[in-house]
């Protein structure tokens, strides 16, 4: 207190430290989460299945191996949920005097649980939909948007895609893009609908699993490789497995979270030597003070403790302060940030405020140990 300029220029370095490694460690966790939210609107726990080799394989197109009864066997395992067929074609939508592109998805009953998606109009199509081939559509919030632009009530209403009526019976909730918004326009219909009325596809063009829940993802997308390869002779088609996908998102986010963070405790490594420095210059100073305790009876281990009580104090009063800077950071940036936030956590700022009392105790004991070695004589003469 004696020296308040000093003491604060002291803790900066534990501030900025402290703010830095709090700020970047719920940056890093907003990202994950974020990332994760995205991955999750994919589907969660589960394995979608495609013709070809991998992604980027020219001959993929051309491949037509995967079929509805690929999808009925793999419905039938027990490590297995649900599976749903999906056959996929582009061509113009057309209402009224609107003609738009557009993207109709043949699926299962069971795909929108599987994809996680709700509904905010109306209803999604059944099993019996599916099994009587019916001529029916469920919407995305971009299609709505685009052809009912005033607000008009979408159930009911006929469009024609490939000159082909369907009747709209459901809306979705806005989905979560992976990559930012899509302006795509999405419709899905039954599978058995696209593929008999529309495309007129025998093959479909991916199968989506949904893994059940006391089943690991890997041992589930081994069964199911090793049964379909079995059925038709031979590898001819690859799997994407979301679970894979979020564990590698999860580990790299992981370890860029910890590289950056290793980077921003080089400023509290800093701050640790300022407050040597300054506790060494404390000593000096108060050599005859430290002199006069000693010939009144305090033992070398008190004038330890003195010391190092002072530096501990300095150093953790250092990290509140930049625990409090790392909050008015987060809500400046949460603020103005829209794609995702910042994310604190209390283990985080409990391991701040427990850096902060080893760095004072690491770098504060130098100095505290030469304070109880000085000679009480020797410390008394000391001008």
């Amino acid at each position: 207190m004696a020296h308040k300029l000093r003491s604060l220029l002291t803790m900066l370095g534990i501030i900025i430290g402290i703010a830095s490694v709090v700020s970047v460690v719920a940056l890093g966790r907003g990202s994950q989460e974020r990332i994760m939210e995205n991955i999750s609107s994919m589907g969660t726990n589960t394995i979608s299945i495609y013709p070809g080799s991998g992604f980027g394989d020219r001959r993929s197109g051309r491949v037509r191996t995967l079929t509805v009864s690929d999808s009925d066997i793999l419905a039938q395992q027990s490590y297995l949920d649900s599976a749903t067929p999906s056959v996929s074609a582009n061509s113009n939508l057309a209402f009224g005097n609107q003609t738009l592109t557009a993207s109709l998805n043949g699926v299962g009953a069971q795909f929108f649980d599987v994809r996680g998606l709700k509904i905010a109009e109306g209803r999604f199509f059944n099993e019996a939909d599916v099994k009587d081939v019916a001529s029916v559509a469920v919407i995305d919030p971009n299609t709505r948007n685009k052809l009912f632009p005033d607000g008009e009530n979408p159930l009911g209403q006929v469009l024609l895609f490939r000159r082909q009526p369907l009747t709209v019976i459901g809306v979705t909730q806005p989905q979560n893009a992976m990559f930012g918004p899509s302006d795509q326009l999405s419709l899905w219909s039954p599978y058995t609908t696209v593929m008999s009325k529309i495309s007129g596809d025998r093959h479909i063009s991916s199968i989506i699993v949904k893994v059940g829940d006391h089943v690991a993802s890997q041992v589930a997308e081994k069964n199911l490789t090793n049964l379909l390869t079995v059925k038709h002779g031979r590898k001819d088609f690859f799997t994407q497995n979301t679970d894979a996908i979020k564990q590698t998102i999860q580990s790299a986010s992981q370890t860029m979270t910890l590289l950056i963070s290793s980077i921003a405790l080089i400023s509290l490594v800093v701050g640790g030597i300022g407050v040597m420095n300054i506790m060494l210059v404390s000593v000096t100073e108060r050599t005859r003070e430290i002199g006069v305790r000693m010939a009144i009876g305090a033992r070398r281990f008190n004038i330890m403790q003195q010391f190092l009580i002072e530096a501990v104090l300095l150093c953790v009063i250092g990290g509140l302060a930049g625990i409090l800077c790392a909050g008015a950071i987060g809500l400046a940036f949460n603020s103005f940030s829209s794609d995702f936030t910042m994310s604190f956590s209390g283990a985080s700022v409990f391991l701040a405020l427990g850096c902060s009392s080893l760095i004072g105790i690491g770098f504060g004991y130098m100095p505290a140990r030469n304070a109880s070695l000085l000679n009480p004589i020797d410390a008394l003469a000391y001008e």
